[in-house]
């Protein structure tokens, strides 16, 4: 586990024990720590918070405060080398400590001391506790490995009363008000979402909608509703070039269809065709509608068996030729374009040079191959070698698997060409592209959000690159196992030390790839991407505070989740989107459920609701 941001509470767990760090149970004014049970009913834990000490050059050196009592972890120097908690002392070495990751160990550390370089470790075990001390450090030592576990979320919401039946001894039935496992948005949320409304009878999972049922092929590397689509895919998109989000389904006999927006939250009721299918559509085929050539309308790309075809936008609204025009022999998943599959080799559609037209960027088995379209809107053929022989599904381009290790193109220098970032078992791997168009060899840069540090998978612990402070350079933002994690960009292809910024939304807090969606999106307009996750009791929002750090979450709309209370939204069949479906600037939900489309408006500034 990353180490947690000063504002999280944690309890420090020693690893060869699995007890507590905290005062003694007798009753002590010496301050001495110790190791022990905390048995339900007794004293809660000591908690505990790491700041960070400003002048040191590491980032990695810590004061460790008592969230309780404000006392500091203190190396007093005695002979006996016992640890206690003490007044702090600001710039008092004795009171720094390192936090050292156990290499190949996820979520260990080594807490040494800045003054002298022991390590925390155990003494003989008493009757009741055992007492902390400082020992030189020992690799094999399971005694002087920690881990820290958060506190639970603070999470804000209000809880909803029920009638609960009583019986009595003589049979007889009462009521009283009990607490329900449901909760509902506290009132003022920030921001606020309304309730849910059934706005379109199609598109539903239901027989009477229409029986739609993904292919689950709309998954992207990052975990969200992906770039590219399968059969019976839903999603939202700008069929027209006038910037509003329309609906859109992919149906192997009819191809594409939509039903416009209105640009009030509706769409229209007639389902019309965008495109007709080829005449033998294969299940393997993935669609996108995207504007490659930067002119204003979209386009349909299809990944065929042939290839790449492309559908253009034509006066009527509609993609024409039908089957699409084949622009590029390569990046299909026949054997004549290559044998590219959904499961192996992610493809993205990308500007790779900042000239505002989108090329093809495809991870193979062998390495990274690339096409980039011309002036003229073509595709370039590939060449005969991958560009980099590297993020490949082989053994010899290093071993990539879709399912484990998510890859990504970002700007990571700022110099509006876009680099290659791998997240493999050890950590984060970037190959920088140059002026001339070429990538570099692979550097590795942290060794964080791989599967060695409990970051098992794509589905379960998505991660994004994105700017956590509205601009400047990307940063890593992951759900990992205790939580959201952030790594800030340098602007240099590299990353700070990965920090736990937020104890929720990961897997500790009930948080699962298989019945939850989360997301990073602005939903309040201030440029700064809030976390969003569709949970077991509706939509949860952490608004960003702005430099990578996020607030505790409000629970802000009853609706779109995994409980029965809230919907009963299932991730294989009911897919979820924010989107600005009015036109304000603001992101609203869209879901596609079983009778239909559902939409909460997101209410952030105009009024309060329930």
């Amino acid at each position: 586990m990353p180490v947690p941001t000063e504002e999280l509470k944690l309890e420090i767990v020693n690893a060869a024990t699995g007890k507590t760090l905290g005062t003694k149970a007798a009753p002590s004014t010496d301050g001495a720590l110790v190791v022990r049970d905390f048995p339900d009913g007794g004293p809660s834990p000591a908690r505990w918070q790491l700041t960070p000490v400003p002048a040191a050059q590491d980032g990695q050196t810590y004061v460790i405060r008592n969230a309780d009592g404000g006392k500091v972890l203190d190396n007093p120097a005695a002979t006996d080398r016992g640890v206690r908690q003490w007044a702090a002392a600001p710039g008092k070495k004795s009171q720094q400590w390192q936090v050292v990751p156990v290499e190949g160990e996820a979520g260990l550390y080594f807490i040494e001391g800045a003054a002298d370089g022991t390590v925390l470790d155990l003494d003989d075990p008493g009757k009741e506790d055992t007492r902390v001390v400082l020992r030189a450090y020992d690799e094999s030592a399971e005694s002087q490995r920690w881990r820290f576990v958060p506190a639970e979320p603070e999470r804000i919401s209000d809880p909803v009363l029920r009638w609960a039946p009583l019986s009595h001894w003589n049979s007889r039935r009462s009521w009283r008000l009990d607490r329900s496992p449901a909760l509902r948005p506290v009132p003022g949320a920030t921001p606020a979402f309304s309730d849910m409304l059934l706005v379109l009878k199609q598109y539903g999972s239901d027989q009477d909608a229409g029986a739609w049922k993904s292919s689950g092929a709309d998954r992207s590397p990052g975990g969200q509703p992906g770039w590219w689509a399968g059969d019976g895919a839903r999603f939202l998109a700008d069929t027209t070039g006038t910037g509003r989000a329309d609906i859109v389904g992919l149906k192997p006999a009819k191809g594409a269809v939509t039903s416009s927006g209105r640009g009030d939250g509706t769409f229209d009721d007639d389902e019309r065709a965008l495109h007709q299918g080829a005449p033998s559509p294969s299940p393997l085929d993935l669609w996108t509608l995207v504007d490659t050539t930067g002119g204003g309308k979209p386009d349909l790309v299809v990944l065929a068996a042939d290839g790449v075809r492309v559908s253009s936008h034509d006066d009527a609204g509609k993609f024409a030729p039908t089957g699409g025009k084949l622009a590029l022999k390569a990046f299909g998943h026949g054997q004549q374009a290559g044998g590219w599959l959904a499961g192996k080799h992610p493809r993205f559609l990308a500007d790779t040079t900042g000239d505002g037209r989108l090329d093809i960027i495809g991870f193979h088995d062998d390495g990274v191959w690339v096409s980039l379209q011309d002036e003229e809107g073509k595709f370039a053929p590939i060449a005969d070698e991958p560009v980099l022989r590297a993020f490949g599904h082989s053994e010899e381009a290093g071993g990539w698997l879709a399912g484990k290790h998510p890859r990504f193109l970002a700007d990571t220098t700022g110099d509006g060409r876009l680099d290659i970032i791998g997240f493999h078992d050890d950590g984060v791997w970037v190959s920088l592209q140059d002026e001339e168009g070429k990538f570099a060899d692979p550097l590795y840069v942290l060794d964080d959000f791989g599967t060695e540090r409990g970051w098992s998978s794509v589905e379960e612990h998505p991660r994004f690159l994105v700017s956590t402070t509205g601009g400047g350079a990307v940063d890593i933002v992951g759900f990992g196992p205790q939580g959201v994690v952030v790594s800030r960009g340098r602007g240099d292809g590299t990353f700070e030390p990965a920090k736990l910024v937020l104890n929720d939304f990961g897997l500790a807090q009930g948080w699962t790839g298989g019945k939850h969606l989360r997301f990073l999106a602005d939903v309040t307009g201030d440029d700064n991407p809030d976390v969003v996750g569709f949970g077991d009791q509706g939509v949860w929002v952490s608004h960003s505070r702005g430099d990578g750090r996020f607030e505790q979450a409000q629970l802000v709309c009853r609706g779109f989740g995994y409980s029965d209370d809230a919907g009963a939204w299932r991730v294989d069949r009911h897919p979820r989107f924010l989107a600005d479906i009015t036109g304000d600037g603001r992101v609203d939900i869209v879901g596609f459920g079983g009778p239909g489309v559902y939409v909460a408006r997101n209410l952030f500034r105009r009024f309060r609701t329930r």
